[in-house]
């Protein structure tokens, strides 16, 4: 069966942040049409957690239509198996901890993806491990939320949240197992083949912050780097890079 959705989480002793997941989508999930519900995929890749994840997730088992758990090399070969597994026309990663912004977001999407534009991307709202409000991602960071998102946004950092960015699947390469940036590179090699994305005026995500890449801030951040010279070049991306510690020295600052 041909899908339209396939919305796809990555676990690894995620016992403390599952359900809050599980919940956001079994809500979203119950405001759909039995129609438009037959059109959404549910897929869940557990790299072989050793806590309750995987019992937490069977609990859930009548929302789920497939579910993996076995060793994988890290996250994003976890999200390429992911990817791997879905059948929908679009794709949109929501992993343990993140959540689907509030329960009427699916039913407001469905209409817009009958426009089949090749990317729909929103703002995020930043969420701390308590459930707490950070604020929306556009206000809290330096990277405000273009009208119309192109790869060239993307010359000084990942301007959308991974969360907040649905596309199609025949678009959508495999990541970069290697890199802890390989989402802003996934993201780009995605809007170089678009012709159409679709700013989404309401948030699609709750966004958990503290993610791989902060706790490996450093080494994100050298992956960022080559990931950004591999597509805007090296010395344009060094001077891009001058230009984002100065912006956030003037953020301190303010």
């Amino acid at each position: 069966m041909t899908r339209l959705l396939s919305i796809i989480t990555i676990t690894y002793n995620a016992e403390v942040f599952l359900e809050r997941t599980l919940k956001s989508i079994t809500a979203n999930l119950a405001s759909l049409a039995p129609d438009q519900r037959s059109l959404v995929e549910y897929i869940i890749v557990d790299g072989a957690s050793k806590d309750t994840t995987l019992s937490i997730a069977k609990s859930y088992h009548s929302i789920i239509n497939k579910l993996v758990s076995e060793p994988d090399k890290g996250l994003y070969d976890a999200m390429n198996k992911g990817l791997g597994l879905a059948t929908g026309e679009y794709v949109w990663f929501m992993n343990a901890g993140d959540e689907i912004r509030n329960n009427e977001v699916l039913a407001r999407l469905f209409p817009l993806l009958s426009a089949k534009a090749d990317v729909y991307y929103s703002d995020a709202l930043f969420v701390n491990n308590d459930g707490s409000v950070v604020g929306l991602r556009s206000q809290v960071t330096p990277h405000s939320l273009p009208r119309q998102l192109t790869w060239q946004d993307m010359a000084l950092g990942m301007k959308v949240c991974h969360q907040a960015f649905i596309a199609k699947r025949a678009l959508a390469p495999l990541y970069d197992v290697k890199n802890l940036s390989a989402d802003i590179g996934w993201e780009i090699d995605i809007l170089k083949k678009s012709h159409q994305t679709y700013l989404v005026e309401f948030v699609l995500c709750k966004y958990l912050t503290g993610g791989i890449s902060v706790q490996k801030h450093r080494k994100s951040l050298i992956d960022r780097f080559n990931v950004l010279s591999k597509h805007f070049g090296f010395l344009p991306t060094l001077w891009n890079h001058v230009l984002i510690v100065l912006r956030s020295i003037l953020r301190k600052m303010t």
